[in-house]
């Protein structure tokens, strides 16, 4: 079918299709997850990472901006340590992993 007889909304509905979604997952409490990565971590995630939203700048560990992890990825990092980053699974609640590790999935990268 030609374009010129499309509906306008389909057209748009085929171009755009294929674009990702950018919008935000609700579930993530993006402010509490700062909270943990910036300070009730300890030591505090932004020691060693980067992460824009956050305003870290660390030179250690690997730029989350970049790396852009899942989830599940943070979540397992952050419980059982990878590398020289230590294991937080003592100190902090598993409620507090999760959100740390869905905020640094929901905002990385996006800056």
């Amino acid at each position: 079918m030609p374009i010129r007889s499309t509906p306008l909304f389909a057209v748009l509905a085929m171009c755009f299709a294929s674009f990702p979604t950018l919008a935000a997952d609700p579930s993530v409490n993006v402010e509490e997850g700062r909270e943990i990565f910036t300070k009730k971590a300890e030591p505090a995630c932004a020691v060693c990472h980067t992460l824009a939203d956050a305003d870290a700048s660390g030179a250690v560990g690997p730029n989350l901006d970049e790396l852009k992890p899942s989830a599940d990825r943070v979540a397992a990092a952050v419980k059982s340590g990878i590398g020289v980053m230590p294991a937080f699974a003592d100190s902090l609640t598993a409620d507090k992993i999760a959100t740390v590790s869905a905020y640094v999935a929901e905002v990385a990268g996006k800056k």
